[in-house]
C-alpha cells in the first residue's frame, strides 16, 4: 500500500476533454458515456488508484502489482487520462490526478463506493429503458426485474446491496461533516434526525454541540445498523436515543430542531406524509432544516440530474427543484425561511412550524 501524494502531477500530454470540441464530436463522446463510466468502475474494481504510488510509474509495475496484464491496463489507463483520472507523461508513465486520488480506499473523500454503485450490473439494464419510464412517468425496475428495486437489491443482488450500503454510509459520513459546520444550534437543546439512516449527521452534530441531547429515527432494519458513537457504550450514547419508525406513519419525538435530508425524493404522497408528520409532532416555532439535491440552481447539475434518472428508473422517484421543495413545504403548512447551499450538491432550507401547528 503506499500513501497518498499531495504534490500536483505533471503535466499530462495525454488527451484531454477541450471546451473547443465541435459540437458533433462532444456528442459522439456522450453517446460512448458508458465507456467512460465503465472504465471508471473497472478502475475501481480492479484497485488501479490504490496500486499506483505517488511516484510516476511505468504501466508494467502497476500491472505487475493487480496481476494484470499491461497492454489493455494501459487502454484503461489512457482512457480515463482523457476526463482528467489518472495523467500520462510524455514518458508513457503514469500519475495521480486529484479525480483518481478519490478511487483509492483510504482517502478520507474516497468516492470508491459511490462510483461502484452508480455503475452497479442493475444500471446497465435499466439504463436502456429511459425512453419507457419517461414515457409512461413511472419506474421500469419491476418489468426489467420482476420485482421492485428494493426487494431485487436484498433478495437477488446481494453484493450490490452492501455496495449500496457503503456508498450510503460514505455519501453520509462526507455530507454530515459540512452539515454541522453549516447549521446554528444557538438555543437548541433537542434535534431529531428523522429518516436520519445511520445518523450520521446526528453523531456529528453532538459532538461538535456537547450541550445538546439527540435521537435518531429510521426503520427497524437502518437503525439496527446505527452508527456506533451513537449505541449503548459509544461516547454519544448518553445523549442520543435511537428510535426505530417509519416517519411516513409517525414521528414519535418532540425536539427544538428536526433535520430531514435526502428523504424527500420517493414519491409526492410520501412526501406529504412526512411533512404533515414532523408538524403533526413538533411544537410552535420548532425548526425543521431540510436537506436536499436540487436539480436547478445548483453547480452540481450534472450530478444531480443524473441522479434524478436514475430515480426515476428504479423507483419512480425524483429529485426537487428549489420551487417544488418550497411549494411542498408551504402546502405541508411549514413557514419557509432562507435557503442556502450545504456543498456543491446539497441545499438546506431552513423552515419553522407555524402557531396551531399541530
Amino acid at each position: 500500500m503506499t500513501t497518498v501524494s499531495t504534490t500536483p502531477p505533471p503535466p499530462a500530454a495525454a488527451c484531454t476533454c477541450s471546451p473547443t470540441v465541435q459540437p458533433a464530436m462532444r456528442l459522439r463522446e456522450l453517446a460512448f458515456g458508458a465507456a467512460c463510466a465503465a472504465a471508471v468502475r473497472a478502475a475501481a474494481r480492479l484497485g488501479v488508484a490504490d496500486a499506483l504510488a505517488e511516484s510516476p510509474a511505468p504501466v508494467e509495475e502497476i500491472a505487475t502489482a493487480l496481476r494484470i496484464e499491461p497492454e489493455p491496463l494501459r487502454r484503461l489507463l489512457r482512457a480515463l487520462s482523457c476526463y482528467g483520472v489518472f495523467a500520462e507523461n510524455e514518458d508513457g508513465t503514469f500519475v495521480h490526478t486529484d479525480m483518481s486520488r478519490l478511487l483509492r480506499e483510504d482517502d478520507p473523500q474516497s468516492l470508491r463506493y459511490i462510483a461502484l454503485w452508480c455503475t452497479e450490473p442493475w444500471t446497465w439494464d435499466v439504463w436502456p429503458r429511459l425512453d419507457d419510464a419517461v414515457r409512461s412517468g413511472s419506474s421500469v425496475f419491476r418489468q426489467v426485474f420482476g420485482k421492485e428495486f428494493f426487494d431485487h437489491l436484498h433478495q437477488d443482488a446481494t453484493e450490490s446491496a452492501q455496495v449500496f450500503n457503503r456508498a450510503m454510509t460514505t455519501s453520509s459520513m462526507q455530507s454530515a461533516l459540512d452539515v454541522a459546520a453549516l447549521l446554528d444550534l444557538a438555543g437548541v437543546s433537542t434535534v431529531a434526525d428523522i429518516g436520519g439512516g445511520q445518523g450520521h449527521v446526528l453523531a456529528s452534530l453532538l459532538e461538535k454541540h456537547p450541550e445538546i441531547q439527540g435521537t435518531l429515527v429510521d426503520l427497524p432494519g437502518v437503525v439496527a445498523r446505527a452508527d456506533s458513537r451513537l449505541r449503548d457504550g459509544g461516547p454519544l450514547s448518553g445523549r442520543a436515543r435511537i428510535v426505530a419508525g417509519d416517519c411516513r406513519q409517525n414521528i414519535p419525538v418532540d425536539a427544538d430542531l428536526y433535520i430531514i435530508k435526502n428523504i424527500l425524493e420517493w414519491d409526492d404522497e410520501s412526501t406529504r406524509k412526512t411533512l404533515r408528520n414532523v408538524i403533526a409532532a413538533a411544537r410552535p416555532g420548532a425548526r425543521v432544516v431540510i436537506i436536499e439535491n436540487l436539480v436547478d440552481d445548483s453547480p452540481s447539475m450534472r450530478f444531480t440530474t443524473a441522479m434524478d434518472l436514475l430515480l426515476l428508473l428504479n423507483v419512480g422517484g425524483a429529485k426537487h427543484t428549489r420551487q417544488s421543495l418550497v411549494d411542498r413545504m408551504t402546502a405541508a403548512g411549514l413557514v419557509v425561511g432562507e435557503i442556502r447551499p450545504v456543498n456543491a450538491y446539497l441545499h438546506a432550507f431552513e423552515c419553522t412550524v407555524p402557531a396551531g401547528g399541530r
